[in-house]
């Protein structure tokens, strides 16, 4: 299959890639410059070809959607900065991609949305993957959505960030007393989930939860990534009500001052006070999907770096 990838040289985006090459598919890449380290890589390593746009351009998006076969789009922001809206990459993005594809003649797509969107949602965040991922539902094309719980594996930004918080800090703060849950999913078996999609025609018009076999809480996942790191470390509980007042200064002092995102914002700590679990033994039974022990997972490559 020739398959294009938003989002390919990101976290995810690279093991997809990874695993498209291993499985024989021709993989073609949308990158917003015609050089990057990712972008480099998967051309160098994986003989993708890389179209320079952006899903805010539509007709860089059809010229990228020509010839293919699929569309795997996994493009998502967790901090909005200037024009990278959540509005504008979650839910336009996706009407472009969707209407690009369908000009083009593709006809599957694969879709990255999140778990816990639903119409109802709270936080925007959640929302607008929601809109997304009805855009999707009625584009007429094969679609197949995936919804993850928290990703991990090598480059990954959140056992990471834990990692490198306890490395600076006798301290680790643990937003609204660490007693949000997860079921924390190994980006190889998300991975896996969207290179075999594609010639599964049972996930056809199908919604599908990514999720690890583990239910963690906050607390239990910083505790496990200390175990790993051999490293012993105050947990400080961190009440949701200061911990608001910290994302907003954080928001100004990224957003508006450096122009970047910011490492917290009040739309996470939204998602932070709902526990972010599912069923995922559809999926699992689907794509025969083999769970990690989160400790042995993240183990793999926190020890190379502690």
């Amino acid at each position: 299959m020739k398959v294009l990838v938003t989002g390919a040289t990101g976290f995810v985006g690279r093991e997809v890639a990874r695993q498209l090459h291993a499985a024989g598919h021709e993989i073609h890449f949308l990158a917003r410059k015609a050089s990057t380290p990712g972008g480099s890589f998967l051309e160098r390593e994986l003989d993708a070809q890389i179209h320079t746009g952006e899903l805010s351009q539509p007709d860089r998006l059809r010229e990228a959607c020509a010839g293919c076969d699929a569309v795997i789009h996994l493009v998502g922001i967790i901090s909005e900065v200037g024009e990278q809206t959540f509005e504008n990459v979650h839910t336009q993005g996706t009407r472009n991609v969707v209407a690009a594809a369908t000009d083009a003649g593709v006809k599957r797509c694969v879709h990255m949305s999140a778990l816990g969107t639903r119409p109802n949602a709270v936080a925007r965040y959640h929302k607008t993957k929601w809109a997304a991922e009805e855009i999707v539902r009625a584009s007429g094309l094969d679609w197949t959505v995936f919804r993850p719980s928290i990703i991990y594996g090598p480059g990954d930004g959140f056992v990471n960030l834990f990692a490198r918080m306890s490395k600076l800090s006798p301290v680790v703060p643990l937003i609204g007393g660490g007693e949000t849950r997860f079921q924390p999913v190994a980006v190889e078996q998300i991975a896996a989930c969207f290179v075999k999609a594609l010639t599964e025609p049972r996930s056809v018009g199908q919604t599908y939860d990514i999720c690890g076999d583990e239910v963690l809480t906050l607390a239990e996942i910083v505790e496990a990534i200390l175990k790993v790191t051999k490293r012993k470390r105050l947990k400080l509980p961190l009440p949701f009500t200061v911990a608001r007042v910290q994302a907003a200064l954080l928001e100004f002092l990224f957003g508006q001052l450096l122009r970047k995102a910011p490492p917290l914002n009040r739309d996470q700590l939204l998602m932070l006070r709902e526990d972010n679990v599912g069923d995922g033994t559809p999926a699992k039974k689907l794509f025969d999907l083999k769970h990690p022990r989160f400790a042995d997972g993240i183990a793999s490559y926190l020890e190379r770096i502690a």
